[in-house]
């Protein structure tokens, strides 16, 4: 079922933990930050919508690194309930797509932190680790959009590595809601958002 992202809620820090990566070895969120912002990206292997745009995201992630701009790409479904997610599988999606940016396992619900609530779903901060940009990559949906689609992101994050802000008009983010885990020590907790 597609969920919808809420809109960017300005100023908020980003949030630091060290996850294992498809690389091999565990990283810092934080430290994968260039000299103007950070990215951080929800995805998973199975959704659709990140399957549309896989490539779109491989592509301005790769061209960001250029405007100072780091990227990483989290994701935090529950890969006993939904197999295709699993670590091992992140290997092969990473490999398979040649993904330039580290590809993290969330596999303790952490992450909440963020309120992310779909994929793909992206967090774009500044240098000073404020939230600037909360929206979609572009207008895609889970067919892959025609070549010459807006850019939001990248132009968003383009922005952000010259003026240390985002722009005021941003539009949310739609994917395959996040299949969290089920904890009953969460039962009734609120999600830890920045509002």
């Amino acid at each position: 079922m597609a969920s919808t992202a809420p809109l960017c809620h300005f100023g908020w820090k980003a949030i630091d933990a060290r996850l294992p990566s498809t690389e091999g070895r565990a990283r810092s969120i934080l430290d994968l930050a260039g000299p103007n912002g950070l990215v951080v990206a929800f995805i998973c292997n199975h959704c659709p919508y990140v399957k549309a745009v896989i490539g779109r995201i491989v592509r301005d992630a790769l061209e960001l690194e250029a405007h100072g701009i780091g990227f990483v790409a989290i994701n935090s479904n529950d890969a006993t309930a939904y197999p295709e997610d699993s670590f091992g599988n992140m290997k092969r999606f990473a490999a398979d797509h040649a993904l330039p940016f580290p590809y993290l396992h969330d596999a303790d619900r952490g992450r909440r932190a963020y309120g992310a609530v779909c994929t793909p779903d992206f967090f774009g901060f500044n240098k000073r680790m404020e939230l600037q940009y909360r929206g979609r990559l572009d207008a895609s949906r889970k067919e892959i959009g025609p070549a010459d689609l807006r850019r939001d992101l990248f132009e968003a994050m383009v922005g952000i590595a010259r003026t240390g802000k985002g722009p005021e008009e941003q539009h949310s983010a739609i994917g395959c809601s996040i299949k969290w885990k089920q904890d009953p020590s969460w039962a009734g907790a609120e999600m830890m958002t920045h509002r």
